[in-house]
């Protein structure tokens, strides 16, 4: 029996593991948290961090999977790229290409390189070395970590409405706090309308396979509160997301397999956000892309990564959403949190009967904390829906949430 290492025992990662239990291979899941909702699907599972890259190693030799692979995590693409590079096994991106889709001040710089339309860039290297490179930008800058993800530590800076040295240091901070090598990018902030490709790549030939609608929260923050597809921008601009994503693939060199690219339809043009070579996660790749189009990324990926044939053809063609449960009062404008107790939640009865409705799940129950909306991890639950097309899909999606109601009470 072939044996795989899929790094990640999230929920997310569940289809994947599903999916390689049903070929039969016999699954180790690695994960540094040991009450993962998708270990009691595998065969073993290994209590290593997906970012330990020589702890992933070392247990490779010791197991000797023959694949190992990743689904929707950002951080353990490069452990499996590192990994298969030490191994000699098959590598569908390399370490250095990998470093490019996970670290943003790599990737910045490697699609200015390469010509892809990018955000005006820099990157900080101190406190002071973020005070200064801010005074660049007039007004609005966006500052991010250059290597976390989820939106976690993402947040728009205004300094026409606040020009101080003290609010600078505090936007620092916060960001700072969120980085795990200590890079702070600091970044034009571009208007328009924001979308996810998804892509898969066969033989170095990529392969657009639908283009997702997003929606994010309330600045100063930009976490995503739903997706919908297909896209309903004007063709015009749908064709000029494509040939940006398919520039930014190109430019990681992906040989086989995933990517997720996040791109912003501004004024000026496409310009990428972001890219990731794995599949997309929030439910996209796993649910709404099948939904929509009848086209199984999980599947398409595990073949990839074993060697079998790779099945993009769409078979249907429809809409799909997925909305975000999250506390409502989420926009805060600061950057402290106020954390408060879910004490009821009512209506998922409704909601999961209501036409079109696929999925309802929550992430929290009564009891539980609730903090503002700063990161995917603050979302409280989901609904998922189909439609004839995506206005339908996102209608049902829509009224589902708003069946839901959940009451707080502050911390005490």
């Amino acid at each position: 029996m072939s044996k795989i290492f899929i790094l990640g025992a999230s929920a997310l990662q569940i289809p994947m593991i599903r999916a390689a239990k049903e070929r039969g291979l016999y699954v180790y899941v690695l994960d540094y948290d040991s009450a993962a909702a998708g270990i009691p699907l595998a065969d073993e599972f290994l209590c290593i961090s997906t970012i330990d890259s020589r702890a992933v190693l070392e247990a490779a030799r010791k197991y000797k999977p023959d694949y190992v692979m990743t689904s929707t995590s950002d951080m353990p693409v490069r452990t499996v790229a590192w990994v298969s590079e030490q191994l000699g096994m098959q590598c569908d991106i390399s370490y250095e290409d990998a470093l490019c889709a996970t670290d943003k001040n790599h990737m910045r710089r490697r699609m200015k390189e390469c010509g892809v339309p990018i955000p005006k860039f820099y990157a900080a290297y101190s406190a002071e070395d973020f005070i200064g490179k801010s005074r660049i930008f007039k007004d609005r800058f966006v500052a991010k970590p250059a290597d976390n993800a989820a939106s976690r530590g993402v947040v728009l800076a205004d300094t026409k409405r606040n020009p101080s040295v003290s609010y600078l240091r505090k936007i620092y901070n916060y960001v700072h706090s969120f980085s795990r090598g200590g890079v702070v990018m600091v970044e034009e902030y571009m208007e328009g309308p924001e979308v996810s490709v998804e892509t898969f790549t066969v033989n170095g030939e990529t392969h657009i396979i639908t283009i997702t609608d997003k929606m994010v929260t309330d600045l100063p923050y930009f976490v995503e509160t739903g997706h919908t597809e297909g896209s309903r921008l004007p063709e015009i601009e749908q064709a000029d997301i494509r040939r940006v994503a398919l520039k930014a693939v190109g430019a990681i060199n992906v040989i086989n397999g995933p990517c997720h690219v996040e791109i912003k339809a501004t004024a000026k043009g496409a310009k990428l956000v972001e890219i990731a070579a794995r599949m997309g996660g929030d439910h996209i790749t796993s649910d709404l892309v099948p939904l929509s189009t009848g086209v199984d990324m999980t599947a398409c990926s595990l073949a990839a990564v074993i060697g079998d044939p790779v099945d993009l053809e769409p078979k249907r063609s429809q809409g799909a959403a997925i909305r975000f449960l999250y506390m409502q009062n989420a926009a805060d404008t600061s950057l402290d949190s106020s954390t408060r107790i879910i004490t009821s939640i009512e209506g998922i009865e409704t909601a999961s009967s209501m036409p079109g409705v696929t999925d309802v799940q929550l992430y929290s129950r009564v009891g539980d904390e609730a903090v503002p909306l700063k990161s995917s991890n603050d979302r409280l639950g989901h609904v998922i829906a189909v439609g004839a097309d995506a206005d339908e899909a996102a209608a049902r999606a829509d009224a589902a949430l708003e069946a839901i109601r959940l009451t707080y009470e502050d911390k005490r």
